[in-house]
């Protein structure tokens, strides 16, 4: 445990210290929440089922947050410490390898939770930012969320041979899911041919799951979302069991 905690703390240090990671995960999110707020405002829309702007744009944004640290952050850093040899020396020191890839799945799962948290204060300062949900269901739908997707990081992270590779194969996959899903624009206003390609995105249920919960829909309305999210997740889990490469 104490190992653990240290070399949790030591990847917290090297992720801030991260421009790009740190940028994507705490301010890009933030910059598009003040953009889209100071063009639209938070006025209770039709077209959103009288939620604002900001009101469904909080739970969307934190879906970009956990597709972004799952496919690129953790994609990109794992492969970078097997391509490094980080984990090929740790396994002949007295420090479990698995201990860092734990360390490295606590710091994203903190980082991306403390990108939700800035959002829902800058939406609640500046927006008035609306919640009608249960804290602690919308808590469960992030955690479920965002452990079907780090898993989906792992197996990428088992597959791509270098970190380079890693990037670019990550961003191939988030950018369009981003645009498709309704985690970078609301689905409201996509088209319907849009609307059936992003069924068949992962993201699309993390945005749909979130926003339900967020605005107080019982979870039997989101069935469909929690049964391919936890599909998701077992699936990946057992694939990047085999895929997965310490050298």
């Amino acid at each position: 445990m104490k190992s653990l905690l240290k070399m949790t703390w030591m990847e917290i240090k090297l992720f801030l210290r991260e421009p790009v990671g740190a940028f994507f995960t705490l301010i890009f999110p933030l910059m598009l929440l003040f953009i889209f707020g100071s063009i639209y405002g938070n006025t209770p829309s039709q077209y959103f089922n009288g939620q604002g702007t900001v009101d469904i744009s909080v739970p969307a944004y934190t879906a970009m947050i956990i597709a972004t640290t799952s496919l690129v952050g953790l994609t990109i850093t794992v492969t970078s410490y097997r391509e490094k040899g980080i984990l090929r020396r740790l396994r002949t020191t007295p420090i479990n390898p698995m201990t860092v890839l734990v360390a490295q799945v606590i710091v994203l799962f903190l980082m991306t939770l403390l990108g939700m948290l800035i959002l829902i204060i800058a939406g609640k300062v500046v927006y008035h930012l609306r919640f009608e949900g249960n804290a602690f269901f919308v808590l469960l739908g992030f955690i479920l969320s965002l452990l079907s997707f780090f898993a989906l990081g792992f197996i990428l992270a088992g597959l791509l041979p270098t970190a380079r590779t890693a990037q670019v194969v990550g961003m191939v996959i988030l950018y369009p899911m981003l645009f498709l899903s309704g985690a970078g624009f609301p689905r409201e206003l996509l088209p319907e041919a849009i609307k059936k390609v992003g069924a068949f995105l992962p993201l699309t249920y993390v945005v749909n799951l979130l926003r339900g919960l967020w605005v107080g829909d019982p979870w039997r309305l989101h069935v469909t979302d929690v049964l391919v999210l936890t599909g998701m997740l077992l699936i990946s889990l057992l694939i990047s069991l085999k895929t997965f490469r310490w050298e």
